[in-house]
């Protein structure tokens, strides 16, 4: 998923639309095409600058909140933001190992549908350092239903 702007020129003037897309790549196919998820608009200069302000970082070595920015760098930036504001290129950026949500969850509801919580549950109290052996083996096993491997590559990965 990415923002994706076109540009259109109308009465003489520049608009800028934004959307939400999405690569997708169909079997049969052979290049993607971009699925657009949602449709954000043109945003004007006051709702530009509501959405910097509203991109709160937490930041650990000085335990305050900052206000940073994700958009396109060739937009300008208000003055009175500039010096909080981060510019990332898009064309640059990567997704690296995305983990699908759907199978996790799906591992997790037949985990439960089948009680294996409540079985588990009494054979395997937690350890007295705290390590909850129930949840680990949860985790184990939906791994090797999702992706199987080795168990260094799930501590790895997972």
């Amino acid at each position: 998923m990415f923002l994706r702007f076109t540009t259109r020129k109308k009465d003489g003037k520049e608009h800028r639309y934004y959307s939400v897309v999405e690569n997708v790549r169909l079997p049969g196919r052979r290049s993607p095409f971009q699925k657009t998820l949602l449709y954000l608009g043109e945003l004007s200069d006051a709702q530009h600058a509501a959405w910097i302000k509203a991109i709160a970082v937490f930041d650990d070595a000085t335990g305050q909140l900052q206000n940073l920015s994700l958009f396109a760098d060739d937009h300008a930036i208000p003055a009175d933001l500039a010096k909080t504001s981060v510019s990332i290129r898009m064309s640059d950026y990567r997704l690296c190992r995305p983990r699908q949500y759907g199978a996790c969850w799906l591992a997790c509801e037949l985990w439960r549908e089948l009680e294996l919580d409540t079985f588990w549950g009494h054979r395997l109290p937690p350890s007295r350092e705290g390590t909850d052996w129930g949840k680990l083996l949860t985790v184990s096993v939906a791994y090797r239903l999702i992706e199987p491997g080795s168990e260094w590559r799930c501590h790895r990965l997972w």
